[in-house]
């Protein structure tokens, strides 16, 4: 995916339209739905989202950067302040709110977040941080991983997205996990 700074100005208005349509229109749909709904809301061709965006995880990674990135500042700043438990465990209950924004996102959840969009590089170094953390102060199981923590958000996301579940709810079932998760 070529960096924005680098595309032509023409090129440039497409990317930004096809992102501003398909935030739109996820918002709307859900992200299962026909890409090509968001290339006529975009004003471009078929030909020109797929150029810019092959598959449609690239294109929901591109639209969600922003939200991954501000997750990721947001648990920077507020780790200090927590034990690496309590850490751990609020990132993965806003890794769950953030996924439930579009309906149909928390499937292709772990696919998404490999894309490489600056937010996706962010989220999920700062959950590997924090579970590294949490391992390290002897609180999380050592087998446990970040595919494993990712796996959890999408079940959890899956569980509650279709409910427009609380945030009360979430965090039941993330302390379910985590529970699971602790050194006894």
């Amino acid at each position: 995916m070529k960096d924005d700074v680098s595309l032509r100005a023409d090129a440039r208005r497409n990317r930004d339209r096809i992102l501003a349509a398909a935030e739109d229109v996820f918002l709307e749909r859900g992200a299962n739905v026909v890409l090509d709904a968001v290339a006529k809301r975009a004003g471009v061709g078929v030909a020109t989202l797929y150029r810019r965006f092959p598959t449609r995880e690239d294109l929901l990674a591109a639209t969600y950067s922003a939200r991954f990135l501000a997750l990721a500042e947001t648990s920077r700043r507020r780790a200090a302040e927590l034990d690496p438990l309590a850490a751990l465990r609020v990132y993965l209950e806003e890794l769950v709110q953030h996924t439930n924004v579009y309906r149909g996102l928390a499937a292709s959840l772990g696919t998404v977040l490999q894309v490489g969009t600056p937010g996706c590089v962010a989220t999920s170094e700062e959950g590997l941080r924090l579970l590294r953390f949490a391992q390290k102060a002897g609180v999380v199981r050592s087998d446990i991983s970040f595919d494993d923590i990712v796996c959890v958000a999408t079940a959890i996301s899956l569980a509650t997205e279709q409910q427009t579940a609380s945030k009360v709810r979430i965090a039941h079932l993330v302390n379910v996990f985590v529970n699971g998760i602790v050194v006894r």
